[in-house]
């Protein structure tokens, strides 16, 4: 069975006077349920101001970990995941409807990651990324969705460019701003060992992906590395709402199909 532990926290930062990012999860209740359902953690940064953004990544939470949880056993995560992200984006697209906020501002980035036997499956939109961290080194899963980001990969900017200028923060996909979205999706294999970290970018854009790893990798206690990563974050910035999951993959459960039918590698 996997076997997994975490920990997660979110700080307000020292700038803003509210944290408007949300963060969930759900745990198996027991060895059957993680073997057909798997664990979920999810992440939100809402974006815009009077309360919008804090409003928007509450429900685009909500409404991932409480589809997660109504999902049939042994559902193919990938096709899950989709799912969830378009029922978030719906969420926030008519929490804005009834609140006359759209248009105006009411949007939200989402990171989701499912794990099941050893396998995770992350979708994603906007600029919150997850790291995978294995040997000591930090592997992006994720891609930001922002301007600057869009133009790298087009080639109008190089990476120190895309780093520096102030299209960085502008979003080019989020959650609530048109009707339907389009989430990225990835699955990676795990290894026993491997850590996932689901941040923020009041993390991620104020230390490096290698002083995340090398925080991680010499932590025992995330509890602990947590409360260290937005320590760091807050004196080298702390400008923007600071949020993470810190998950440690400590035994994957090999799987495979033999005629349509999943087994478990003894």
């Amino acid at each position: 069975m996997l076997d997994v532990e975490f920990s997660q926290l979110s700080d307000p930062g020292r700038v803003r006077p509210r944290n408007e990012d949300y963060l969930g999860y759900v745990v198996p209740r027991s060895p059957a349920e993680a073997r057909s359902h798997g664990w979920l953690f999810a992440l939100a940064d809402g974006v815009g101001g009077q309360r919008q953004g804090e409003v928007a990544s509450r429900a685009a939470i909500e409404e991932v970990i409480g589809g997660f949880r109504r999902a049939a056993a042994m559902v193919s995560h990938r096709e899950l995941v989709m799912n969830l992200v378009q029922s978030a984006n719906a969420r926030v697209w008519e929490t804005g409807l009834l609140s006359g906020t759209v248009g105006s501002g009411m949007a939200s980035t989402i990171v989701v990651c499912a794990l099941r036997s050893d396998c995770a499956t992350v979708a994603h939109v906007g600029d919150s990324r997850c790291y995978l961290i294995r040997k000591g080194e930090a592997r992006p899963i994720t891609r930001d969705h922002t301007v600057a980001s869009e133009h790298e990969r087009l080639g109008i900017l190089s990476a120190q460019e895309a780093a520096e200028v102030s299209t960085r923060h502008v979003l080019s996909r989020s959650l609530g701003s048109r009707r339907l979205v389009e989430p990225e999706i990835k699955q990676i294999p795990l290894l026993s060992g491997d850590v996932l970290v689901v941040c923020s970018d009041g993390l991620h854009g104020a230390i490096s992906a290698a002083e995340i790893a090398d925080t991680v990798s010499h932590g025992h206690d995330l509890d602990v590395v947590a409360r260290d990563l937005v320590t760091s974050a807050n004196q080298q910035d702390g400008s923007d709402n600071i949020s993470l999951q810190v998950i440690r993959i400590r035994r994957v459960e090999r799987t495979g199909m033999y005629r349509g039918r999943p087994y478990t590698f003894r």
